[in-house]
C-alpha cells in the first residue's frame, strides 16, 4: 500500500513533472499527476520536511512513485543507464522507494539554484560537481545533508534523486494497476 503525498498533509510543494510536457520526453508520461511513496519512504520524507523547515526551506517534489509502465516510457526515450534505471532491473521509483526533489526558500518562494535543471542528463548533474556556481554547490550540499540526515540514500549522478537503502532487495516493482494509483490512465502510458 502506497501513501499519497499531498501538499496539505506533508507540507511540501508537489510538481510532478512527468504529468506535464516539461520533461525530457517532451510530453506527459503520466495521465494524472499524483505523488505516492511507500510507508517507509513517506516517514523519511516527513523527517526531511521537518529538517528543511527548521532551516527555512520547503521541499518541492518533482517525482516519486513511478509505475513500471512509465519507467519503460522513459527508457524507450533515453536508454542510458547513467540517468535512467533499466526497467528490466527495476527502478526504486517503481517501488515507491525514491523521490526526486529540490529546495524552495520559504521566505521568498524561490526555487534554489542547483546548477542544472531536473533531469539534466549531463555530468554537471552529479553530486560533488564543481563546474557549477558556488551557490549551486552549497544548495546541493544543503539538500544532500537534509536528505541523508533524514535517512535517505542518494544516487551520485543526480543531485535531485534520493532513495531508500537497498530498495531493490526489499520492495517489488509495481505497475500502475498493482499500486492502484491510476497515474497512467486507460492507455498504460502515452
Amino acid at each position: 500500500m502506497l501513501t499519497e503525498i499531498t501538499a496539505e498533509a506533508f507540507g511540501v510543494e508537489v510538481d510532478i513533472v512527468y504529468a506535464t510536457d516539461r520533461n525530457f520526453t517532451g510530453k506527459p508520461v503520466y495521465a494524472r499527476g499524483a505523488c505516492y511513496l511507500n510507508p517507509e519512504a513517506a516517514d523519511l520524507l516527513a523527517r526531511a520536511v521537518d529538517l528543511a523547515d527548521r532551516l527555512g526551506y520547503r521541499l518541492r517534489i518533482l517525482d516519486a512513485f513511478r509505475p513500471a509502465e512509465a519507467q519503460w516510457v522513459l527508457w524507450r526515450s533515453v536508454p542510458d543507464a547513467t540517468f535512467i534505471a533499466d526497467p528490466n532491473r527495476g527502478s526504486p521509483h517503481s517501488m515507491g522507494a525514491a523521490v526526486d526533489l529540490t529546495l524552495v526558500d520559504k521566505a521568498s518562494g524561490a526555487v534554489l539554484d542547483m546548477g542544472t535543471g531536473f533531469d539534466d542528463m549531463r555530468p554537471l548533474s552529479f553530486h560533488g560537481e564543481t563546474g557549477i556556481s558556488l551557490e549551486a554547490q552549497r544548495n546541493r550540499i544543503v539538500l544532500l545533508g537534509l536528505m541523508t540526515a533524514a535517512g535517505w540514500d542518494y544516487y551520485r549522478n543526480e543531485w535531485w534523486h534520493y532513495q531508500l537503502f537497498n530498495a531493490r532487495a526489499r520492495y517489488p516493482v509495481l505497475s500502475d494497476n498493482a499500486a492502484g494509483t491510476r497515474m497512467m490512465g486507460d492507455g498504460g502510458g502515452r
